[in-house]
């Protein structure tokens, strides 16, 4: 339960953050994903691109977790 806490809550906050930079400067309106316009209301926009950055923080997160694990941790466990 605490690695979920340790990874998830950074990359909630980091994620948030670079929601409200990038859509500061790009209008939800004028995106487009592989050639063609983003349809969706601008709500639904911004929810995507809310859970797509936390999700891409969540596995920055993760992964400097699991990198930072001693050896003694991951050979008690096997």
């Amino acid at each position: 339960m605490r690695m979920i806490s340790v990874v998830l809550w950074p990359a909630f906050l980091v994620g948030g953050i670079a929601e409200g930079l990038f859509f500061t400067v790009i209008n939800p309106q004028e995106l487009y994903l592989f050639g063609h316009p983003v349809t969706y209301s601008p709500l639904a926009t911004y929810s995507i691109g809310f859970f797509a950055f936390w999700a891409l923080c969540a596995a920055s997160s993760a992964l400097t977790f699991l990198l930072l694990r001693s050896a003694e941790d991951i050979n008690r466990q096997a």
